[in-house]
């Protein structure tokens, strides 16, 4: 998703400079004329405004402040967009220590995949100071179809989260109704015409139901990742003084799921584990 964005931050027009820890996955982005950075330290000295998308909450924590990290470059006033998926807690604190330094973060996390970060369609949530919200917009617009200033530090992540709990439940009901009108012998294709045209319809149902029809569990977004989002959710609803059933289930199956060895699909591979019970 990250080359994806970069892409399209090209086509706008705005000058870039990238790094990635394996360098060669910032090829492709180089090719089309952004400049690659040597170091961490060497990026910020040279940016005003600095994104990072990587996989973790313990990712974010490294790359700003771990060794040969972006602080050690940062200018005062400089911004730091997280559009990573990470802890809101994590995100205040990351926050809070920029801010020592006299600069500014948000945290922006994005929903779409694969296809929204190509087309320049993500819907994109940041927390975080508005002024700086404005001061970062046109990049967002040129990434996103959506773009929306959830409220402080962390409200973005919180979102996010929200969002994350949606993704998975559908998730989990896209591949039980699947295995459960497999296992009565209907003809997929046409439930999922029915379905999908009507209130059961979905996001889900639209993007991942045809691949789930071809067999295609290849990634749009990861079911590691999914179940990394879950997990942060999941922590954060155990700290609640309510129960939240349907993100303690979404969670235990995809950990499941990954458990088995299917992280690298996509998200809708959640389907093998229905199979896989099937099967035994």
């Amino acid at each position: 998703m990250g080359n994806a964005m970069s892409l399209n931050l090209l086509k706008a027009g705005f000058d870039l400079i990238v790094w990635n820890r394996t360098q060669s996955k910032a090829d492709a982005v180089v090719k089309e004329g952004a400049i690659l950075a040597g170091s961490l330290p060497e990026l910020a000295e040279a940016c005003d405004i600095v994104i990072t998308m990587v996989n973790d909450t313990p990712d974010v924590g490294e790359i700003l402040f771990g060794q040969d990290a972006l602080c050690s470059g940062l200018r005062p006033g400089s911004v730091v967009v997280d559009m990573s998926t990470i802890s809101p807690e994590a995100t205040e604190g990351f926050a809070a220590r920029l801010q020592e330094q006299q600069c500014e973060m948000l945290d922006a996390p994005v929903s779409g995949g694969d296809i929204g970060a190509r087309n320049g369609t993500l819907t994109i949530m940041a927390g975080g100071s508005p002024e700086v919200f404005d001061r970062v917009l046109p990049l967002f617009r040129v990434m996103g179809g959506k773009v929306v200033h959830c409220g402080g530090h962390g409200d973005g992540q919180r979102v996010k989260m929200i969002n994350q709990v949606l993704c998975g439940l559908h998730a989990v009901a896209l591949a039980e109704a699947f295995a459960l009108a497999d296992e009565m012998g209907l003809n997929l294709e046409v439930m999922h015409e029915v379905v999908a045209s009507g209130a059961a319809g979905s996001w889900a149902l639209d993007n991942y139901g045809p691949r789930l029809l071809r067999h295609d569990l290849n990634p749009g977004f990861k079911l590691g990742m999914q179940q990394k989002d879950l997990r942060i959710a999941n922590e954060t609803a155990n700290k609640a003084q309510a129960e939240f059933k349907g993100t303690e289930l979404a969670f235990e199956l995809f950990t499941a799921a990954k458990e088995r060895g299917w992280g690298e699909l996509g998200s809708h591979a959640l389907i093998n584990l229905y199979n896989s019970k099937k099967a035994l």
